[in-house]
């Protein structure tokens, strides 16, 4: 089971009750939102809320920040809707008037995920979960969850004389803002008049030079008040402060230095490692019987069958990431999501060039040696020879080549005497294949895959394939974390175990390039 955190959108304020109402999460629509674990979106029914008078309401998932509580909820077409209780305390006013300042303008959800499949979107979709808790936060994901109401207590009469608004004033306030489905009384009471109280007026910002650079640096370190001072502070600076305007950080991070995918494991069978064991076995024929024309009374051909047992080794492929533990108490929960992708990527990487390697060791080398740069003729060959070599030891066809990008981009710049492209072809003639700008295409009849770990035209940049020769076995990806607590870090391993089979003896399965320089 995990947490997940579920963040909704900005929220609009009018003041009348120290109540906060409005629609928490979409259910059922398939609104996918962006979250600490990735993107995920919920099913009908999919959340639990056990009793609503137990859920909290939290600043920025912080338990040790409450500033509510749940006293009502409502499960919806396309949602749930619920209405909180703010705490008279300095903490719930706080929230109020951030709140009415649009500083703090989402709320988000904190739910234990019990159930989910994968969507054929690449999000996951949660089919059973428990809600926890709901936090008033300043970044939004969904775009269709909206806070209807937020409404401070009233002002006494002998501090503050409220105003009545306007006929003209009561229709804008009672015109829906972005959910069609009407929104009822008893949830939200969003059609009724609101009064704009003022009992409530916005603090002043310090914005002192050193009091500003300080809360910077402790935004930077991921300090939550001090990111909420720079956002108060950004409407005051321009004016008050010339010149110390704060920087946003996005949660987007950009990452050019690694990848999940696995080309070359994408070119070969796959299947379930063993529950097991560092070695296990695979049955292989070594001798058929045989069948041969027979004079009358003559003997029977009698070629007895033969039983190999191909042994394979399993290996780990692991990884860490050792990091202090303030980095995890003290930053956004992307930072801990984002860095267990940057592990899969690493491992995606690992064992995808330690199967690349494999298929390149049991590979026949081309007897035709190829001066670069080489034609479509040339390729054609090429690919025939393997064709034929893989059939001739497998009695299996051919079914994918794995190129370089230096090899890929040769292929794309390959022409016919009048120079029309040969394999991204726009016309029927020059249909050869397509060898577009995407890692998977084709290549006269056989799956083409760009394989980033491959460098180069050296001998082996290019190799041709039968997909059932390799099998690459694998086991589901670990994670271990430990707390050292001696010097307050947190080390994180990632794992798994995985072995590459090559099935077919005398490298008869592969077949790969010859650089003749």
């Amino acid at each position: 089971m995990e947490t997940l955190y579920i963040e909704a959108t900005s929220i609009e304020c009018s003041e009348e009750r120290r109540e906060i109402s409005g629609k928490i999460v979409p259910m059922g629509t398939g609104e996918v939102g962006n979250t600490n674990l990735g993107a995920y979106a919920f099913a009908a029914g999919s959340i639990e809320i056990a009793d609503p008078s137990k859920i909290k309401l939290l600043s920025q998932h912080d338990m040790k920040k409450p500033v509510g509580r749940m006293i009502a909820s409502e499960v919806r077409e396309d949602g749930i809707y619920a209405t909180f209780k703010l705490s008279r305390s300095q903490a719930g006013t706080d929230a109020l008037i951030m709140a009415s300042e649009n500083l703090v303008s989402g709320l988000s959800i904190g739910a234990e995920i019990i159930s989910s499949k994968p969507s054929k979107n690449g999000h996951t979709v949660v089919t059973a979960a428990k809600l926890k808790e709901v936090s008033l936060v300043t970044e939004p994901a969904f775009k269709s969850a909206e806070v209807l109401e937020i409404a401070a207590e009233a002002a006494p009469a002998e501090a503050v004389e409220p105003t009545l608004p306007t006929e003209s004033e009561t229709e804008v306030e009672n015109t829906p803002t972005v959910e069609a489905t009407p929104v009822e009384a008893a949830a939200v009471e969003a059609a009724a008049p609101t009064i704009k109280a003022m009992a409530y007026t916005a603090p002043r910002i310090d914005t002192n030079p050193a009091v500003f650079l300080e809360n910077s640096i402790r935004a930077q370190l991921g300090d939550e008040s001090a990111r909420q001072y720079l956002a108060a502070a950004s409407d005051t600076t321009t004016t008050e402060v010339a010149g110390l305007v704060p920087t946003r950080q996005l949660t987007e991070i950009i990452n050019n230095k690694s990848t999940a995918g696995r080309p070359s494991i994408d070119a070969i069978s796959t299947g379930t490692l063993p529950d097991a064991g560092f070695k296990f076995q695979i049955p292989r024929v070594k001798a058929v019987p045989t069948v041969a024309a027979a004079a009358e009374k003559g003997a029977f051909s009698d070629t007895q069958v033969e039983i190999e047992y191909l042994d394979v080794t399993v290996a780990k492929y692991a990884g860490m990431q050792l990091f202090d533990v303030e980095v995890l108490d003290r930053t956004s929960p992307a930072f801990f999501a984002e860095l267990q992708s940057l592990m899969a990527d690493a491992y995606a990487k690992a064992t995808n060039v330690a199967v690349r390697t494999a298929i390149q060791t049991g590979a026949t080398a081309d007897g035709t040696a190829i001066t670069l740069p080489w034609d479509g003729a040339e390729m054609a060959g090429f690919i025939a020879r393997a064709s034929d070599s893989i059939y001739t030891n497998t009695l299996r066809f051919a079914t994918g080549v794995i190129v370089s990008p230096t090899q890929w981009s040769n292929i794309m710049g390959m022409v016919d005497s009048s120079n029309r492209p040969l394999f991204i072809a726009a016309q029927p003639q020059n249909a050869a294949g397509n060898v577009s700008q995407s890692l998977r295409g084709s290549l006269l009849g056989l799956d083409l895959y760009v394989d980033y770990s491959l460098t180069g035209v050296a001998d082996g940049s290019i190799v041709v394939v039968n997909r059932e020769s390799f099998t690459w076995y694998e086991s589901p990806r670990l994670q271990l974390r430990a707390d050292k607590v001696g010097t307050g870090q947190v080390e994180v391993g990632y794992y798994g175990y995985g072995a590459i089979a090559t099935k077919v003896p005398s490298a008869g399965g592969a077949f790969k390039f010859n650089n003749a320089a």
